[in-house]
């Protein structure tokens, strides 16, 4: 996926805008863990966010130098639900925001398909795998837990080569609950980063078989969210 000239100047503009508020309003923790860093940002063709709170979570492009900012806006790719792009204002800043917005329906048809055929060599691919945000209580809308679904195994699959960042979300209850209409100030986000090499992800997983492969591949990416996301004591499911 490129986007225009045009596409991608204004992409830059609002993303380095977003950057730049989240900068004089919000304190970022840092911790990296792992050995490759921000110099290893320009081989990255998956990012992978875990612990999805909040659309407020746009104000993660702060950790992105303005040069991979350049680069995320000629070349992401971003699968939406459809129900978030459908609606006036949300919808509109998320295409603002990124022109590699994909609307997709939260169920594996023809809207999934076409998206895995944008995923190539070029595209820098940006999901929340767990497909829902999370609520107060520290369950999806529906009451369920928050879990792993299919749709980065499939990604990951169709990879070859470069980085793949994690980015941990210690959670942004405490800046904005779904629902609440207006963001908190001067808080606080807390954030874990780690970069791995593709084809070394996938060679740590040795089954042939390709639903097994991306069945291990979750239940990873499972851990990943249960272990290594930063604890914060501000978010209100972590109370008691």
């Amino acid at each position: 996926m490129r986007a225009n000239r045009f596409a991608q100047c204004f992409s830059f503009t609002v993303m380095s805008t977003v950057k730049m508020i989240s900068w004089l309003f919000y304190r970022f923790e840092i911790t990296w863990l792992s050995k490759k860093q921000y110099p290893d940002l320009k081989d990255v063709k998956l990012m992978v966010l875990l612990n999805h709170t909040s659309l407020f979570e746009a104000m993660l492009v702060r950790l992105a130098p303005f040069p991979f900012i350049w680069k995320i806006a000629r070349h992401v790719l971003l699968p939406v639900a459809d129900i978030t792009t459908s609606r006036p204002i949300v919808g509109t800043f998320f295409h603002a925001l990124v022109p590699g917005v994909v609307p997709i329906s939260r169920k594996r048809d023809e809207s999934w398909t076409n998206f895995l055929k944008r995923v190539n060599d070029d595209a820098i691919v940006a999901i929340l795998p767990e497909g829902r945000m999370r609520r107060r209580d520290g369950n999806d809308k529906h009451g369920n837990p928050m879990t792993v679904r299919g749709g980065v195994a499939d990604i990951i699959d169709e990879l070859e080569g470069g980085n793949i960042l994690f980015l941990y979300s210690g959670g942004m209850h405490h800046i904005q609950i779904p629902g609440q209409r207006l963001p908190r100030l001067f808080k606080k986000i807390k954030v874990n980063m780690e970069i791995v090499e593709v084809d070394e992800y996938k060679k740590s997983f040795k089954e042939e078989d390709v639903k097994t492969r991306k069945k291990a591949y979750i239940e990873d990416i499972q851990q990943r969210l249960e272990e290594k996301t930063p604890y914060c004591k501000h978010q209100p499911y972590n109370k008691g």
